[in-house]
């Protein structure tokens, strides 16, 4: 396949994907045909978007004879897992893996230690199997997605502090 043949490719998908999230498709399948032996079979999907809870607001009793007190802090947001210095997130969309195959001992648990380069998980995307590899040595922290879960690109996986 030439270089040019290939980056066309490349755009074209590109064109796929923006085509796919500016019109909130889950899912869109293309046939291009160059020749009657050449073609290119292109499906893109993505994970529908998890509900997302939320919190009932909570009312607070204040004391009538309260004295005046210094501006409070800002309220404390749920921590964002994905502003976390020690997340790994998903490079690509696809579905996670915890084990190599099934019956398999998962790669990871909380509160094991990892060494930089270690496998955390698999990404399968497009039939190939992505190893996620430990950015750092540390523990895991939290593991923030389950086995056979449908992730996107920049989704938070794992925290490794």
């Amino acid at each position: 396949m030439s270089e040019t043949k290939h980056e066309a490719d490349v755009a074209f998908i590109k064109a796929l994907a923006e085509l796919l999230r500016d019109n909130d498709l889950t899912e869109l399948e293309v046939m291009r045909e160059y020749s009657d032996d050449d073609s290119l079979n292109v499906r893109v999907s993505r994970a529908a978007p998890a509900p997302v809870m939320a919190a009932a607001p909570t009312q607070v009793a204040i004391p009538a004879a309260a004295p005046a007190a210094a501006p409070a802090a800002a309220p404390v947001v749920a921590d964002d897992p994905a502003s976390h210095p020690g997340a790994v997130t998903s490079p690509m969309v696809g579905t996670v893996y915890m084990q190599a195959e099934p019956g398999a001992p998962s790669f990871i648990s909380v509160g094991a230690q990892v060494s930089e380069g270690d496998t955390l998980l698999i990404v399968e995307a497009m039939k190939t199997m992505n190893h996620i590899h430990a950015p750092k040595s540390g523990t895991v922290k939290r593991i923030l997605v389950d086995d056979g879960a449908a992730v996107e690109f920049g989704t938070p996986l794992v925290i490794v502090e």
